[in-house]
């Protein structure tokens, strides 16, 4: 990290990129579900997590129940 970082800008910055992933993952997950695509009474679900340019490469997997 630079002399210049600013930490307090990069939390916000992260918390708004987080809450724009969640909201419009949220809303696709729920037109998937209405639209009647998924057959049965589970959904598996996988986020994966990278950054252009970086070895970043996160998931995260969860099994829901409809």
């Amino acid at each position: 990290m630079t002399a210049e970082f600013d930490e307090d800008r990069f939390n916000m910055a992260i918390r708004k990129f987080l809450k724009h992933v969640g909201v419009t993952s949220q809303r696709e997950i729920e037109n998937l579900v209405r639209s009647g695509a998924v057959k049965g009474g589970k959904l598996k679900l996988r986020m994966t997590l990278s950054a252009e340019g970086t070895p970043l490469k996160h998931e995260v997997e969860e099994t829901i129940a409809l």
